[in-house]
């Protein structure tokens, strides 16, 4: 509950002191937000199913930014960085909508 409350958080910060972004990280804030939304559905799926653990949550929040980063700067690096964004894009996304329908089925029992 602590890291929803952390979020919601930097999210209002965000929204009220509009922090200016580097030019060299625009291209990999949205792989790090999207990585970011697949590790806070991941532990809320974890936690409905009451399996939630807090050391686990963090290592997949760091890890899923960095890796998701990782990927995109070598995209950048060969010259394909937009396909494999949308990669990277893709299947956390099918991640996210998997979790959220586990998370659903989880609230609603349907």
């Amino acid at each position: 509950m602590i890291a929803v409350l952390g979020l919601a958080l930097g999210v209002l910060l965000g929204v009220f002191l509009k922090p200016d972004v580097p030019l060299g990280l625009e291209p990999y804030l949205p792989i790090a937000v999207v990585a970011a939304l697949d590790a806070v559905f991941g532990g809320m799926r974890a936690y409905l199913d009451g399996i939630f653990d807090d050391k686990v949550f963090v290592v997949s929040f760091v890890s899923n930014v960095v890796i998701a980063a990782g990927i995109v700067y070598v995209g950048d690096k060969l010259g394909v960085g937009g396909q494999l964004s949308t990669g990277v894009i893709v299947v956390l996304g099918i991640r996210i909508f998997s979790n959220v329908a586990a998370i659903r089925r989880h609230l609603f029992h349907a």
